[in-house]
């Protein structure tokens, strides 16, 4: 029976699995994804019983996220001119640094929302490098020809997950209080590091093409420029996160007002959305090399706008938990499919720096959740959630289509 899972397995994207460090760092992905989630749903539910405003839990997604904006850049350079590999083990380090340091914040009773901002200011900085030099390793640890499917499966921590981390969120928090969950969240990271210190660190340096930091910046710039394809989907990502972060940062408002919930509630919500996600991730492993990352993308891109739109007009808590999995699907595909082309169509000495500029998308999504706070704050969450769907379809179905028509619904990888 082994023997025949095996063989089924072999043409589909597990077969990445059989290459050693792969495998250890899809562990300490794993652990650190965990603890990634938990710790953006956890500062917003922090915040929330700090303050009742709805822009200040914008805030805390442009805290986190914003500094991607700033420095993600030189990040990228960084990556294409350290080890990439020893990059990654100190900013995760310095991750277990600052969430440990948060629980211990709310565990003397002297946390305050500032302290939540600078925190969330902290860790977005490290992202900025964090994210380039993850990204880029990818390519250097698995051949050529099992880079989609290494991709894939990596999307599956993202999945699973979106998972574990809701279904934690209240037995950790019912049990060990806020504080608690901080604490576990870092020590996930802490394995996080310990596994990463198993991996060899041969293989993930590019030798510098530039003599300063800020000519490979400028040479990163050019190259993309020349790159049609990789700046089409880069721009469609930092459109869809500019306006479809609106559910994210408006989730725990839709919790308390109109589903008159709490915690369990928040917990439900996000177990649902990361249940779709996992379902989506598991059906593009499976389908392998016939993806067509054009064309999934425009689809995805206009179905996470529309779930937003009927997710901010139900009051039913069931029927939003279907729509919220079914969101977190179509993201999870669009996120695939974004990566997956920039990475199979990028040259391996700009590797670092595409990818920096490729997390812009994560940046504008704090942009986006401070414009959804506003509008949500003077207005409602819905009419927010309603403005950030329809103008998610409307810039989905425009470069899309453009992208489909210029460049077909399947992009070949030079």
């Amino acid at each position: 029976m082994s023997v025949k899972l095996i063989s089924a397995l072999r043409g589909t994207s597990y077969s990445a699995f059989k290459y050693r460090e792969y495998r250890l760092f899809w562990i300490a992905a794993a652990f650190s994804n965990i603890g990634m989630w938990s710790l953006i749903w956890g500062r917003m539910w922090l915040m929330r019983t700090l303050t009742e405003s709805e822009v200040t839990l914008g805030l805390v997604a442009t805290a986190n996220l914003g500094p991607v904006l700033i420095f993600s850049m030189w990040g990228g350079v960084l990556a294409d001119r350290f080890n990439r590999l020893k990059i990654i083990r100190i900013t995760r380090l310095m991750f277990a640094i600052a969430t440990l340091g948060t629980g211990a914040l709310i565990d003397s009773g002297l946390v305050e929302p500032w302290h939540v901002l600078v925190i969330s200011s902290l860790t977005g900085t490290l992202l900025a490098f964090d994210i380039p030099s993850r990204s880029a390793m990818v390519a250097t640890i698995v051949p050529k020809e099992h880079l989609a499917g290494a991709i894939s499966l990596y999307s599956i921590v993202f999945g699973s997950a979106a998972i574990i981390g809701p279904m934690l969120f209240t037995p950790i928090v019912g049990s060990l209080g806020l504080e608690g969950l901080f604490y576990v969240i870092g020590c996930s990271y802490v394995f996080t590091v310990l596994t990463l210190l198993m991996m060899s660190t041969d293989g993930h340096k590019v030798k510098a093409t530039t003599s300063t930091a800020f000519d490979g910046l400028i040479q990163g710039f050019r190259y993309l420029s020349q790159q049609k394809t990789i700046s089409s989907v880069i721009l469609l990502g930092i459109i869809l996160g500019l306006f479809g972060s609106s559910f994210e940062t408006l989730l725990p408002v839709f919790t308390e007002e109109i589903f008159l919930g709490t915690e369990k509630t928040y917990s439900n919500l996000l177990l649902g959305t990361g249940i779709g996600g996992l379902f989506a991730t598991t059906v593009i492993t499976f389908i392998g090399r016939r993806v067509r990352p054009a064309l999934y993308l425009f689809i995805a891109g206009i179905s996470v706008g529309v779930m937003q739109l009927l997710f901010a007009n139900t009051n039913v808590l069931s029927v939003a938990v279907f729509l919220a999995g079914i969101m977190g699907g179509f993201k999870v595909v669009l996120g695939t499919m974004n990566t997956t082309v920039v990475q199979m169509l990028v040259h391996e000495e700009f590797r670092g720096r595409v990818m920096s500029i490729n997390q812009l998308t994560w940046g504008a999504s704090a942009l986006g959740g401070l414009i959804m706070g506003y509008i949500a704050q003077y207005f409602d969450a819905q009419i927010a959630m309603t403005l950030g769907g329809s103008v998610a379809i409307l810039a989905s179905a425009i470069v899309g289509s453009r992208l489909i028509r210029s460049y077909g619904i399947s992009v070949n990888p030079k």
